[in-house]
Formats: C-alpha cells, sequence, structure tokens
C-alpha cells in the first residue's frame, strides 16, 4: 500500500473535477486513490479516470467503502458490485467499512471476508472505528482488519 494518495472526498465528480485530479495525480506519481461509493459519490469518475491511465492497473492501488445505508451481508456483497461497475475494475486492493454502525458491521465484515476469501479485494478492513467497535469485531472476525483508517489532520476536531 503506497504511502501517499489522493483522496478524492469533496470533489465534484459529475463536472470532471475528479477525473481531471485522479488523472493529474498518477501522471505525477500518485498510485493510490481513496473514494468510496456514497458520500464521496464520485466512484464513477475515478473508475472514468482509471480506463484513461497509461498507468498499468497492477501500479496503484485503489481503495473504496462501504456506506452506512448499505452495510448488511447481503447489501455490502451487492453495493461492493456496484462499486467494482463504478470503478470499472476487475479487483479491488483495499475495501473498508466506513462507519461502524450498530448492528450491522458484523454481518458486513462477513460479507468482506467473503470477498477477501474469494480473491475479489486483497485487503479489508475498517475506517473511523474506535477501539471498542475493533475490540467487538474481533469477537466474530475469522480475518483480523488489516486497515483502521481514520481521519487526522491540523484541521481535525
Amino acid at each position: 500500500m503506497p504511502w501517499i494518495g489522493l483522496g478524492v472526498f469533496q470533489m465534484e465528480g459529475k463536472t470532471g473535477e475528479t477525473k481531471d485530479a485522479v488523472l493529474s495525480a498518477l501522471e505525477v506519481g500518485y498510485r493510490s486513490i481513496d473514494t468510496a461509493a456514497s458520500y464521496y459519490f464520485n466512484e464513477e469518475a475515478v473508475g472514468e479516470a482509471l480506463q484513461e491511465t497509461p498507468v498499468p492497473r497492477q501500479d496503484f492501488f485503489i481503495t473504496t467503502k462501504v456506506w452506512n445505508n448499505e452495510q448488511g451481508y447481503e447489501e455490502t456483497l451487492e453495493a461492493f458490485d456496484r462499486s467494482m461497475k463504478k470503478l470499472g475494475l476487475e479487483y479491488l486492493d483495499l475495501y473498508l467499512i466506513h462507519w461502524p454502525v450498530p448492528n450491522k458491521y458484523k454481518d458486513t465484515w462477513r460479507a468482506m471476508e467473503k470477498l477477501y476469501n474469494e480473491g475479489k479485494v486483497k485487503a479489508i478492513g475498517v475506517s473511523n472505528f474506535t477501539e471498542h467497535h475493533l475490540d467487538n469485531l474481533l469477537q466474530v472476525a475469522q480475518i483480523k482488519p488489516m486497515v483502521n483508517q481514520v481521519e487526522l489532520h491540523p484541521f481535525c476536531v
């Protein structure tokens, strides 16, 4: 997993801003792109850029996330298929649970383990989980989360 990447949160997908940013980032050497199905609403624009870049697929790392209202076992599997179609990818490098939705994230995790075991995802993890969420998840997880993505920057309150 590359250390530095481009996050596309708050980039407008329909205006070309996201696509242009991803293409520019890949051109100057970025190899990690972080998006999300909902809340970001720009997976399609990321996918368009990935189809146009001359950078070979094996040389870039794509992360996306399952959103809160798409959590649950079957819902997560369906959400993954939608994301893959939008991104135009055959496999995903990292799939994350965006937020720990109560009474949902354990079933969501089971679906993510299935995707990982089937080779559709190279790594699975969580985002915005606290210690108690991780403790609860580890009680049922067959595969430990490989990543806990947390927001951290000078403007994060």
